[in-house]
């Protein structure tokens, strides 16, 4: 009786101890054993964007120095349902906390809902949006003071007067619609100039080429081309060269691209905005880390944006060294 009794005890210990140890294997695939670290889920909108692979560049080198962090980066390739898929899978994975550059406006704040419904922080970085205090926090650069900036600066090359055409990046993003009204309201401030052509090349140099070489075509005077972003510019001063029109016309851009700080210092860039993508890509990461620790953090970040010409373009080339 007794035998058979000790018998039983030990097959029970044993059953309990083989159950606890599937538990702790489910435990780890569904995502909720992260072996003591914090793992950031990383929703980034393109990885073939070249301003942005710099930000994801900076979140890199920040994550390289923090001890028990784990960063997942996936990539929406542009498409606002597949980024909300890709952040509802974070969510069914238990990450720490989320750092997402929105694909648009539009999605953003039904992704932040989603994330908040699960406390889980959110950080939106670079892209802001009307709801945007919504989410834990965001970090990145005021749009519209690129703009303005930008378009003081060719104001002051043109000497107040002229005609401009003005280079939307995507339609609806934050850094269109701010970046172009920034533009917008210096234009209103200088009563000899004037806006006389305005289209979109989406943020793209041979959309930029295409659309400054139809321009040019039109037979209208161009003064200046005024870019939302360096990779149309860069495509209007190829449209240009080709045209033999460069000379004759200011171009100006923003976010100070390796690309672009190379064509400042050979004169055919004019102006363009330095955006600091590294730094908003480690701000935004370190805001998400201290988020996920339970730490307080500011719900707005603002990384400054810098203006850059000809006369100091080798301090921000030595910035990309």
């Amino acid at each position: 009786m007794k035998k058979g009794y000790f018998v039983s005890l030990i097959l029970m210990l044993m059953l309990s101890v083989f159950l606890a140890g599937c538990g702790q294997e489910a435990a780890s695939k569904d995502g909720s054993s992260k072996d003591g670290k914090i793992v950031i889920g990383a929703a980034l909108p393109d990885f073939d964007d070249k301003w942005l692979s710099y930000l994801q560049d900076g979140m890199k080198e920040y994550a390289s120095s923090q001890k028990d962090v784990e960063v997942i980066y996936v990539d929406a390739m542009n498409d606002a349902n597949k980024q909300l898929s890709q952040v509802e899978n974070f969510i069914s994975q238990d990450v720490d906390a989320i750092m997402m550059i929105p694909v648009d406006t539009v999605s953003a704040p039904n992704i932040v809902d989603r994330a908040n419904s699960e406390d889980i922080p959110i950080v939106i970085v670079n892209r802001q949006y009307e709801e945007v205090d919504a989410a834990t926090a965001y970090v990145g650069s005021d749009s519209l003071k690129a703009g303005t900036m930008q378009m003081e600066e060719v104001a002051k090359l043109l000497g107040g007067k002229g005609n401009v055409a003005i280079m939307d990046g995507v339609m609806g993003h934050d850094a269109q619609i701010k970046r172009t009204q920034g533009n917008k309201d210096v234009v209103e401030k200088n009563k000899d100039m004037k806006i006389v052509l305005n289209g979109t090349a989406e943020f793209d140099r041979a959309k930029g080429m295409t659309l400054a070489e139809n321009w040019l075509q039109s037979g209208k005077e161009i003064n200046a081309i005024v870019s939302n972003n360096d990779e149309m510019a860069i495509g209007a001063i190829m449209a240009l060269e080709d045209a033999g029109k460069l000379e004759d016309v200011v171009v100006a851009g923003i976010d100070a691209t390796p690309d672009a700080l190379d064509f400042v210092k050979s004169g055919k860039l004019k102006v363009t905005v330095f955006q600091d993508a590294r730094g908003q890509g480690k701000g935004g990461l370190e805001t998400a880390i201290k988020a996920a620790k339970g730490e307080k953090v500011e719900k707005f970040n603002w990384i400054p944006y810098e203006l850059v010409t000809e006369d100091n373009v080798d301090e921000y080339i030595k910035k990309w060294e």
